[in-house]
């Protein structure tokens, strides 16, 4: 639910603005506002927390087919290998910003790991959090020298363009990216297939190189955690409320001065970028366990609240209610549906995303008081197993 507050912004303007909020979607202080909210206790987060529960439940998976007495590798990797083909066609048929792809990646390399303990997934953690810090700050500061050069008095020709380029994807706002990036969706589907289709491979390319690293590290927190018994609710209320007090402590106050200074920056186009790309990586894993800690208090002292069944159930259908969210959206904003792309501003995008919400938390209960799994989840279970499991549950 809480990854919609940031994929709303690739469904509906230029990507440039996901980066920068200064390319698309408005400057005046309610939308930087949106923005601000949204860099500071979102963005990063409800990823880290998406991969955090897909780490926990592949091994959970991985447990019960041991359990079963089947073969958790093959079972492990069937999953995967399906997952990377509804991801595939997702991002071709559908969407660019699609995570089904890296994720069945990772969930794969995550096999290694499964017999590690608590500490050594940990520690693993860790090292590949530190990897992709230092990998971004290197490629940061290649850019950053890039840029330099090129803006420099006298640069050559060649130089200049190439500079040009490297910051229009690093979301300068009034590049020929974004107004490619209009053209694009405010046309037809086919142009946006034949896009797609045209970007996947460099799509996979990055997800190896930069996605892998710090995804994967999360997914060994969510086994860890899983673990622990912390993920599932075993901890005591003042423990979940100690950890993520202290989380928020450590996390927020640096987030916030990030937010400060890309605002007092004029959203440079570097700052900007290396705000979002490096700078706030520490401190969105340790926001990304602060909300797991956050969420769990609430629930444990909250079971049986009607708004945690309902959360529940969205979180049982969250494959459902991921593809769908795309089908929708990209309805409502693509120029083969009702071609609101780029016509919105931030605080706009956000009634969106509490009318999908809204819908998430209406359907998703009462279809599983009937129904085993979500259309997706039955979909993915049934190509996993190699034939079609029972649905109805009455």
């Amino acid at each position: 639910m809480g990854i919609l507050l940031l994929n709303i912004i690739g469904f509906s303007m230029p990507g440039a603005a996901y980066v920068n909020p200064a390319a698309w979607g408005g400057t005046d202080p309610v939308n930087i506002g949106v923005w601000a909210t949204n860099f500071v206790l979102f963005d990063g987060k409800m990823r880290g927390l998406f991969s955090v529960l897909f780490g926990a439940s592949m091994l959970l998976v991985i447990q019960r087919a041991q359990a079963s007495g089947q073969s958790a590798r093959s079972v492990h990797l069937n999953r995967m290998a399906w997952l990377f083909v509804i991801g595939a066609a997702h991002y071709i048929i559908l969407w660019w910003g699609d995570i089904l792809v890296p994720y069945a990646i990772c969930g794969t390399l995550a096999l290694f790991f499964i017999h590690k303990d608590i500490k050594q997934l940990v520690r693993w953690a860790i090292i590949l959090f530190s990897l992709y810090f230092m990998i971004t700050g290197l490629v940061l500061g290649g850019s950053w020298w890039q840029s330099i050069q090129g803006l420099a008095p006298g640069a050559d020709a060649e130089t200049i363009e190439s500079t040009g380029q490297m910051l229009g994807t690093f979301g300068k706002p009034g590049s020929d990216e974004i107004a490619s990036d209009l053209a694009l969706y405010r046309g037809g589907w086919p142009t946006i297939f034949a896009d797609n289709l045209s970007t996947f491979p460099s799509s996979l390319t990055n997800a190896l190189l930069l996605f892998t690293l710090d995804t994967l590290g999360m997914m060994l927190l969510g086994m860890a955690m899983l673990k622990s018994g912390f993920i599932l609710g075993l901890w005591a209320p003042a423990i979940y409320a100690k950890v993520a007090i202290r989380a928020f402590a450590i996390g927020f106050p640096p987030m916030i001065a990030l937010a400060v200074w890309v605002i007092a920056s004029g959203y440079d186009t570097m700052i900007t970028f290396g705000a979002f790309f490096t700078f706030s990586f520490p401190f969105r894993v340790v926001l990304t366990v602060g909300w797991a800690a956050a969420l769990l208090w609430i629930i444990v002292r909250h079971r049986e609240h009607a708004v945690i069944g309902r959360v529940a159930a969205a979180g049982r259908a969250a494959f459902s209610n991921y593809l769908g969210t795309t089908v929708v959206m990209t309805f409502i904003f693509y120029g083969w549906g009702l071609g609101l792309y780029g016509e919105v501003n931030r605080i706009t995008a956000m009634l969106f995303v509490v009318a999908a919400l809204t819908m998430m938390l209406l359907w998703s209960k009462p279809w599983l008081e009937r129904f085993r799994f979500g259309p997706a989840e039955w979909l993915w279970r049934s190509l996993a197993r190699r034939s079609l499991q029972p649905m109805r549950l009455r």
